[in-house]
């Protein structure tokens, strides 16, 4: 029986993965996903030759951690509840957190920033609603293509100028592109599902 961060996971005669309990493989990741925010903050926000690339790095690989934990997490049958609230709120601080270093560096205007963060947490907030009705909220094709860009994005973001050069303006220009899908994901869900939501009955 595996001990430390697997311990809650056996191989199965068939070669696949058990889930005896909460702690298991994608749930170790989400984790650990988490546990690299305050890494990426600080070598954000501290001045040392190459800071850049490697906070850009330590991003992308927290990101793939979103990627693997999920794929993981549907292929090895090992979806819990405590899998389904760690992932999108790794994904939330990983997010937040990365864009707030960017506005302390100069490269995110405040407020852009805040819209961002504010959709999170709004949809967040009704997606909650929705699912306490039995409303199940699917991701759009508008949330998909956000969800899609916007590390992407970031990721030049925390890269740089000095990195990128003249393409860095490719990142800027993303930004909108990321705050426009934003807007108007979190339009869609509200319009789409808002009436059925917020009425007495689910």
């Amino acid at each position: 029986m595996p001990r430390g961060p697997l311990a809650g996971v056996r191989l199965t005669p068939a070669g696949s993965w058990c889930n005896l309990g909460p702690v298991n493989v994608p749930n170790t990741l989400s984790l650990v996903r988490i546990l690299a925010i305050p890494a990426l903050v600080a070598v954000m926000v501290t001045d040392f030759r190459g800071h850049d690339l490697a906070a850009v790095i330590i991003f992308t690989l927290a990101s793939l951690t979103d990627w693997l934990d999920g794929w993981l997490a549907r292929k090895k049958k090992l979806v819990t509840v405590l899998g389904q609230l760690l992932d999108p709120t790794a994904d939330k601080l990983l997010i937040a957190s990365t864009l707030i270093c960017l506005v302390e560096l100069g490269r995110v205007p405040a407020w852009v920033a805040v819209v961002i963060i504010g959709r999170e947490i709004a949809v967040s907030g009704f997606r909650a609603m929705a699912s306490s009705k039995g409303i199940n909220i699917p991701a759009s094709a508008l949330g998909k293509a956000k969800m899609g860009s916007e590390s992407w994005i970031i990721g030049a973001l925390v890269l740089g100028p000095l990195y990128l050069g003249k393409f860095y303006v490719i990142a800027q220009v993303g930004l909108w592109i990321a705050l426009i899908l934003a807007v108007l994901s979190a339009v869609e869900y509200f319009v789409r599902f808002g009436p059925r939501v917020l009425s007495q009955r689910p």
